[in-house]
């Protein structure tokens, strides 16, 4: 990847068959993780879900030389927009694509008017909550989580997640430019 230039940029429907493998690729770093190892042989979205949210316009990948090395998808409820997932290929990981994807996720919040961003992650994971809370995002404590937020995460709790392992997470998106460009400036 190294010297290839890599491009941010809306997804298009006939990637979206492509963005499942992308995926399993991503997950093979839950391997490293005491006690998720089980997340890298879980289930993926499908290219159904990759097509409708492509049709949305809330899906973006990575590309180099035609090669789709990452993705983000998101989806707007009420005045968030919430972040399903951010995935970069194993190979690829480690040179900024993960927040180089987040910077256009936020971008797009803060273009479309999305009040904040929200998101669910593991804790503790170096390239989950930590990596979000470098990018300007806080976790929301429980007594604070919207319905919405709530049921995502008892969703996930009952798909096998372990609930001591999760939280939400949320960014507003007032003040956002300035914020991305900082955090950029110190990755």
């Amino acid at each position: 990847m190294t010297g290839s230039t890599i491009f941010i940029r809306t997804t298009r429907i006939d990637e979206t068959d492509l963005l499942p493998e992308v995926e399993r690729s991503a997950g093979e770093a839950f391997r490293d993780v005491p006690g998720l190892a089980w997340v890298a042989d879980d289930e993926v979205t499908g290219p159904r879900e990759h097509r409708r949210l492509a049709v949305l316009g809330t899906s973006w990948v990575a590309v180099s030389d035609d090669q789709l090395l990452g993705f983000a998808i998101a989806e707007h409820f009420g005045p968030d927009l919430h972040i399903h997932l951010l995935a970069v290929r194993r190979e690829a990981q480690g040179q900024g694509l993960g927040t180089r994807l987040m910077h256009t996720v936020l971008d797009y919040a803060f273009d479309s008017g999305a009040a904040r961003v929200t998101l669910t992650t593991f804790r503790t994971v170096p390239f989950n909550e930590p990596f979000y809370r470098r990018l300007g995002f806080m976790v929301v404590p429980p007594g604070d989580l919207d319905e919405r937020l709530r049921r995502t995460l008892a969703a996930e709790a009952a798909g096998g997640f372990p609930v001591e392992r999760r939280c939400a997470m949320q960014r507003l998106t007032e003040g956002c430019d300035a914020a991305m460009h900082e955090a950029e400036d110190r990755t």
